[in-house]
């Protein structure tokens, strides 16, 4: 193996050992209490259901008002937040997103606002 074969495969070798060590200090860090720590399955899903509600969201509302809604998702409980035009989309927004599977509750938070 000539020298920048060898120099080239240390420096990818130190490269991967010191990013697996870096995530082993930092990447499982958390402040939050263990009660409200998501493991990796919960986080997961509830990026799923975020996705799902937002198309089911676009379905039944339309498209530029889902872009206006901001769903976050934790450990299956969805907040809406946002702007829209009328109270009859919050009120469809927030069916759209009781009817998705895996949903347990949706908090609507939804504000309206005239011209949106």
């Amino acid at each position: 193996m000539n020298v920048n074969r060898r120099t080239i495969l240390n420096v990818a070798l130190a490269t991967i050992a010191a990013a697996t060590l870096s995530a082993g200090f930092t990447g499982c860090a958390s402040d939050a209490p263990p009660e409200n720590r998501r493991t990796t399955g919960e986080f997961t899903s509830d990026a799923a259901l975020t996705a799902k509600v937002k198309s089911a969201i676009a379905t039944d509302v339309g498209a530029r008002t889902a872009a206006a809604i901001n769903i976050e998702t934790y450990r299956g409980v969805v907040q809406l937040t946002g702007f829209v035009g009328t109270p009859d989309q919050a009120s469809k927004a927030e069916a759209a997103a009781k009817k998705v599977e895996g949903v347990t509750a949706v908090d609507n938070q939804l504000k309206v606002v005239k011209g949106s």
